[in-house]
C-alpha cells in the first residue's frame, strides 16, 4: 500500500485519539478544552508533512482505479437526438382526449369563444 494512502486512512483515527486523549486530560483538571485548540492545529500540520513526505518519497499522487483515457463517445446502437421534445410524440398519453384539448388550446381564451 502506498504510505501517502495509509497516512490518508490514519486522519481520522490520529483526530479521534487526540479528542480521547484530550477528554482525559480534561477529566483530570490538566487541560481544559478551551486551551486545547493549539493541539489540533499542530496534529493537521504533522499529518500534512507525513503526507508531503510520502508523496516526495512515492513519486507523485497515486494512480486511482480509473486509467484517466478519454471519452470514446455513444455507445454503437444507441440514437442521440438533438431535439429533447422528439422523445415526448411516441409518449403514452394520460386521461382523456378533452384534457389534451385543453391543453392545445389558448389559456386566455374558452372552447366556445364566449366568456363565463
Amino acid at each position: 500500500m502506498n504510505h501517502y494512502i495509509m497516512i490518508r486512512r490514519l486522519r481520522g483515527p490520529a483526530y479521534l485519539l487526540l479528542v480521547g486523549a484530550l477528554a482525559l486530560l480534561n477529566e483530570a483538571d490538566i487541560l481544559s478544552w478551551g486551551k486545547s485548540w493549539p493541539f489540533f492545529l499542530i496534529l493537521a500540520g504533522v499529518l500534512l508533512l507525513a503526507e508531503r513526505a510520502a508523496l516526495a518519497a512515492g513519486g507523485g499522487y497515486p494512480q486511482g482505479p480509473y486509467t484517466g483515457q478519454p471519452y470514446a463517445g455513444p455507445i454503437a446502437g444507441t440514437r442521440q437526438s438533438s431535439n429533447l421534445g422528439a422523445n415526448l410524440e411516441n409518449a403514452p398519453q394520460a386521461g382523456n382526449s378533452a384534457s389534451v384539448q385543453a391543453f392545445e388550446q389558448d389559456p386566455g381564451k374558452e372552447p366556445e369563444g364566449g366568456q363565463s
